[in-house]
């Protein structure tokens, strides 16, 4: 028996979840219409505030191609594990599921469908989408069965911007004449000066930075810039040595510690938002709405809604800016080093689905050509024109994606259903010579706001992603990301993980709001209650399958 554990990765996430289930039906001639209409029932694990029900205009367009309508649920807090519990207990399952992590609940209930078959027989899409990386979809090296399509991460991705790091408002950057931006000292510098100029916003306190820590939130903009701000790459809640493979918790590296004293430092001194560790996300939106916090350690599309309310608002010049920044110089941000394609999350077919056969072919007919440029572009001549063969988006459409990007994507469904299927990565070029998706450096500048614009001037670059250091200054991580592995569930294991999460998420925030002089013993006492509760048992597991993905992947380890 085998768990997945609980763990969500930095990785830039910027589509929303999808999909539904299965019924009966003759199979699909998935180029054209007039195919036998068919339901499936789908769960997500992912929240999905736009989804229409597909009554967008690319879900109309998907039903009109496939004959499928996905009849979809999707969780609204907790990553579904409750719900995807009750499954695993009931034996009843949706016909389609993107469980996340919690996929190994419904693997050790037997619910799950090994696709290697149906994949071989019914899905060339996908077989060519994947080539190469087929062994990375093997659910693990004991059991070498493909269980779920990966579709949180694209084939062949270029990451072309960045869209996380510490973040600062453009009129802030602005008005103090654009300040370098490198190391903490320089953030809180710009923070701090901002907010003595302007104690008030709209007669509202000024609030330097503040943080969201509701539920597993906490990992995004908490713990997990301790590791980029210190030179540690993205690996969930482990730092993993590059040569030994040797797997422990971040917390340990003692520049971590001093990133934590940093934010104790910020919260004694009145720079962090008092109630960071109380108020929901909801809340934490609506204050970035405001437009009177400062600056954000966090992902964009976490706080994309309240930036979207700012744009609508006219008040763009309040959305952020994206810097690479790190505890001191001689420490380099590893956003973008290398992982090669990491499967894990994804799509899965249940022993409940009728008709395995129709599921793979409508998650291949996603996957293909068609479906790519469809679920990316959406419509010729109502979302894009071809212009001397290349594809375009026309002003008034680009206009409306940029300054009203929530009501876009709810009525029109464009990236609405991206990670429905495997799909190909950002700067990947198909039959014709366009990209598959819109996310290629010259798109990209022309989605940028006017401030957005004036500020990457300043700094003499053309997008954000150019701040920061390139993935060809890191080696490629063999193991690629390391959150989404497997564990046995007959191992003491998860309880443990969960005993150090638990621990990790009380003092960690006791830490930061304690006083500068109580700091050291909260923090070392931390280290020392994870050890107590089985930690360094924990890391030698973690390290084992490390190891054996190394071993899966590469054939060595």
């Amino acid at each position: 028996m085998r768990q997945k554990l609980t763990k969500f990765a930095v990785v830039p996430l910027l589509a929303l979840s999808l999909l539904a289930g299965c019924g009966g039906g003759a199979e699909p001639d998935t180029s054209s219409s007039g195919t036998d209409p068919v339901t499936f029932t789908f769960f997500g694990a992912d929240s999905s505030p736009q989804w229409n029900n597909m009554k967008d205009e690319v879900g109309q367009e998907i039903i009109k191609r496939t004959g499928v309508t996905l009849d979809a649920e999707f969780a609204i807090s907790d990553g579904g594990k409750d719900r995807i519990s009750l499954m695993a207990a009931s034996g009843e399952y949706p016909d389609l599921v993107s469980a996340k992590a919690e996929v190994a609940k419904l693997v050790d209930a037997g619910a799950m469908i090994d696709l290697t078959d149906l994949i071989n027989e019914h899905a060339p899409n996908l077989k060519k989408l994947y080539g190469p990386y087929m062994n990375r979809l093997k659910y693990s090296l004991e059991d070498p069965s493909i269980y779920v399509i990966p579709s949180y991460a694209g084939i062949d991705q270029t990451y072309f911007d960045a869209l996380g790091g510490f973040e600062i408002q453009h009129r802030v950057l602005k008005e103090l004449g654009y300040p370098e931006v490198r190391t903490l000292e320089d953030f809180e510098n710009v923070l701090k000066t901002y907010k003595e100029k302007h104690p008030t916003i709209d007669g509202q306190p000024t609030i330097p930075l503040t943080l969201d820590a509701d539920d597993w939130r906490i990992m995004i903009t908490v713990t997990n810039p301790a590791f980029l701000a210190t030179g540690a790459p993205d690996d969930g809640e482990y730092y993993i040595d590059p040569e030994t493979h040797e797997a422990k918790l971040h917390y340990k590296r003692p520049e971590e510690k001093e990133y934590f004293r940093w934010l104790n430092k910020l919260y004694n001194e009145g720079l962090l938002d008092k109630e960071s560790f109380v108020q929901k996300s909801d809340q934490y939106k609506s204050k970035i709405a405001s437009g009177r916090v400062l600056g954000l350690i966090d992902q964009e599309w976490a706080y994309q809604d309240a930036e979207n309310a700012l744009k609508t608002a006219g008040k763009a010049d309040a959305t952020y800016a994206h810097f690479p920044v790190t505890l001191s110089e001689q420490y380099k941000d590893r956003s973008f080093q290398d992982t090669g394609f990491t499967s894990g999350y994804g799509v899965g077919i249940t022993t409940s689905c009728e008709d395995p056969v129709r599921a793979i072919k409508f998650l291949d007919f996603l996957a293909s050509e068609e479906g790519q440029v469809l679920l990316n572009w959406g419509i010729e001549g109502k979302h894009y024109e071809v212009k001397d063969g290349k594809r375009v988006i026309p002003e008034d459409v680009q206009n409306e994606k940029n300054n009203n990007a929530t009501s876009f994507q709810k009525n029109t469904g464009i990236d609405l259903y991206t990670l429905m299927s495997g799909h190909y990565g950002d700067g990947v070029k198909d039959s014709t010579g366009n990209y598959y998706t819109t996310k290629f450096p010259e798109q990209i500048i022309a989605s940028y706001s006017e401030p957005e614009k004036e500020t990457l001037k300043a700094y003499g670059v053309n997008t954000w992603k150019e701040l920061f250091p390139a993935k060809e200054e890191f080696p490629v991580k063999p193991w690629g990301a390391a959150y989404n592995l497997t564990v046995e569930t007959g191992s003491n294991y998860h309880v443990t993980f969960e005993k150090t999460q638990d621990i990790i998420r009380k003092r960690i925030p006791e830490a930061i709001l304690s006083s500068p002089e109580s700091f050291d013993a909260v923090y070392d006492g931390m280290l020392a209650e994870l050890d107590a509760a089985g930690a360094v048992k924990m890391e030698q597991e973690y390290t084992k399958l490390i190891k054996d993905r190394v071993q899966l992947w590469n054939g060595h380890s």
